[in-house]
C-alpha cells in the first residue's frame, strides 16, 4: 500500500512538472519503456513513471525532485542499446526525450550545428547535408538512432576509420547534473583549452553523470564525390593484408567493412542483392574527396586488392548500385534475426594486425558452444561486431551464450583489444571491466561518478557492477 502511495505521489509530481500528456505510468507502458534491445525484461526492474521533458527546465525540475528523494533517473533515447545501457535497474524515472527533438541551428559559416538529444541521426545527416555539409558518424540504426544516446554511448559506425567517433565532433554540451544544476561544458569554438575538457568526460558516460539535453555539433564540408565497391576474397589473411596494404599506400578510405561468409549468406537468403556467397568474406570499400583525386585511389585500390587474390570486384555504377551495396550492409543484424527469436550483437576491438586471430577465434568459440553467428565489423579501426542469433528462452542456449560472451572478451583483452569501440558498457559488460581496465583507473572513474552524482540516482549499476 505505501509503495501504491508513494508511487501516486511521484506521478503527480511529474505530471505537474512535465503535463500529465507527457508522463506514463500503467503498467504495460512501463514493461515497454524499461526494456532496450537487449531484450532483458525483468519486473523487479521497472521504472515507476516514463516522463518525456520538452525543455531543459522540466529536466532541472525533474532532477530536483529526484535529487531531494533519492529517485534514480535513467535517460532514454530511441532505446537500442545493445549493453542494456538504458535501462532502469534500480526502477524509478525514465527520461524520454523523443520529444526534445528540434534542430536548433546550422550555422555554415562556424560549421556547426545545435541540436536537441531527441534528434534522430539520420535527419541530422540529411538537414546538414541541404547546406553541403557533413556529420560523419553512422551507426547502423541511424534510421531511429536518436543525438543523446549516440552522445551517451559515443557511437561510431562505418566512417569512424576515416573522420573518427561522435566524440571527435561534440565541441559543447548543455547538461543537468544530479541536483537540477545546468552547466555547459564548451563553447561554441572549435578549439578550446580553457579549463578541462568537460564534453569528453560526459560523452560516452551512459547518462550516468549527468543528463544531455543539447548539443554543440562540430561539421565539416562535404565531400564532392565518392566511389563505393565490394572486394570478396577467399581468406581472412587475404582481406586483412588487403586493408594493410591500403593504408600503407597512404590511403585513408572513408569506410573499410568487413562482412563474412555467414553474414552474406544470411543477407542474401532474406534480403537478396546479388551478393557473392560462395566466398569467405567481404570488404566494403568507399572513398570519397574530390573528384578529380577518386580516379588515381579508386585504381590503385582495384591493384591492391588483386594482387591479395580479391576474386571478384564488385565497383557501384550508380547512386541505385551504392544503395543496393549499402542496404546489404545495414541489413546483417535484420537479417541473422531472422535466424532465431534474439540476436545479440556485440562489440569488441583489437590492433587491426590482430584481426585475423579475433575473428577466428570468435568462429571457433561460437561453433564449439553451438551459436548461429554472422560477423561484420569495421576492420580498418579494428572494430568487430558478431552477431549472435539463439532463443534467450531456451536455457541451455543462453547458458552457452554466457561462456561464450566471457570467452570472447578474454579473447579481445588478451590481444590487446577492450570490451567495446562503440555500443558501451550499461549492465551487460559491467563485470569483465575489471579485466579491461587496472584498478588505479577505475578508482579514479568511481570518484568522478561520486562527485558529479553524490547520492548515485543518475542510471545507476551501469559500467560498474553494483558494490
Amino acid at each position: 500500500m505505501l509503495k501504491t502511495i508513494l508511487k501516486s505521489k511521484l506521478v503527480k509530481t511529474m505530471e505537474n512538472i512535465a503535463g500529465a500528456e507527457n508522463v506514463l505510468s500503467g503498467r504495460d507502458d512501463l514493461i515497454v519503456y524499461s526494456t532496450d534491445s537487449t531484450n532483458i525484461i525483468n519486473p523487479k526492474e521497472m521504472a515507476q513513471a516514463v516522463v518525456f521533458p520538452h525543455s531543459v527546465k522540466q529536466v532541472s525540475e525533474i532532477m530536483q525532485y529526484a535529487y531531494k528523494k533519492s529517485i534514480p533517473v535513467t535517460a532514454r533515447s530511441a532505446g537500442t542499446s545493445v549493453c542494456g545501457a538504458c535501462l532502469p535497474k534500480k526502477g524509478g524515472i525514465i527520461l524520454d526525450f523523443s520529444k526534445m527533438n528540434k534542430i536548433i541551428e546550422i550555422n555554415k559559416d562556424n560549421l556547426l550545428c545545435k541540436a536537441q538529444p531527441g534528434v534522430i541521426i539520420e535527419d541530422l545527416k540529411k538537414a546538414v547535408e541541404e547546406y553541403d555539409l557533413f556529420y560523419p558518424p553512422d551507426p547502423s540504426n541511424l534510421k531511429v538512432s536518436m543525438l543523446g544516446g549516440s552522445i551517451g554511448l559515443c557511437s561510431g559506425g562505418p566512417h569512424t576509420f576515416k573522420y573518427g567517433s561522435t566524440k571527435d565532433f561534440i565541441i559543447d554540451l548543455e547538461v543537468v547534473l544530479s541536483d537540477g544544476t545546468i552547466i555547459n561544458t564548451g563553447s561554441d569554438c572549435s578549439k578550446n583549452v580553457t579549463g578541462y575538457n568537460l564534453t569528453q568526460l560526459f560523452v560516452g558516460s551512459e547518462g550516468t553523470l549527468g543528463i544531455i539535453t543539447q548539443a554543440t555539433i562540430r561539421l565539416i564540408p562535404k565531400p564532392e564525390a565518392k566511389r563505393v565497391m565490394l572486394a570478396y576474397f577467399d581468406t581472412l589473411e587475404d582481406t586483412s593484408k588487403t586493408v594493410n596494404d591500403i593504408i600503407s599506400n597512404l590511403i585513408t578510405p572513408s569506410v573499410i567493412d568487413l562482412i563474412d561468409k555467414n553474414t552474406i549468406n544470411t543477407i542474401e537468403s532474406f534480403y537478396p542483392t546479388g551478393l557473392l556467397t560462395d566466398k569467405t568474406a567481404a570488404l566494403l570499400i568507399e572513398i570519397d574527396g574530390f573528384k578529380s583525386e577518386l580516379n588515381e585511389q579508386y585504381e590503385k585500390i582495384i591493384e591492391i586488392c588483386k594482387n591479395n587474390n580479391s576474386s571478384y570486384i564488385q565497383t557501384a555504377q550508380t547512386k541505385e548500385d551504392e544503395e543496393k551495396i549499402w542496404i546489404s550492409r545495414r541489413s546483417s543484424f535484420g537479417a541473422t534475426a531472422k535466424l532465431a527469436p534474439n540476436v545479440v550483437t556485440e562489440d569488441v576491438v583489437v590492433p587491426r594486425n590482430n584481426i585475423v586471430t579475433l575473428v577466428k577465434g570468435i568462429r571457433e568459440i561460437c561453433d564449439r558452444y553451438e551459436l548461429k553467428t554472422c560477423i561484420m565489423g569495421h576492420i580498418g579501426d579494428g572494430n568487430i561486431h558478431p552477431n549472435i542469433a539463439l532463443d534467450l528462452r531456451n536455457p541451455v542456449e543462453k547458458n552457452n551464450f554466457l561462456k561464450a560472451k566471457k570467452e570472447l572478451f578474454e579473447l579481445a583483452i588478451s590481444l590487446g583489444g577492450t570490451l567495446s569501440g562503440e555500443h558501451g558498457i550499461g549492465s551487460e559488460k559491467s563485470e569483465f571491466i575489471n579485466q579491461a581496465l587496472n584498478s588505479n583507473s577505475i578508482k579514479i572513474m568511481k570518484q568522478i561518478k561520486k562527485l558529479l552524482d553524490p547520492k548515485n540516482i543518475l542510471n545507476p549499476n551501469k559500467i560498474f557492477t553494483e558494490e
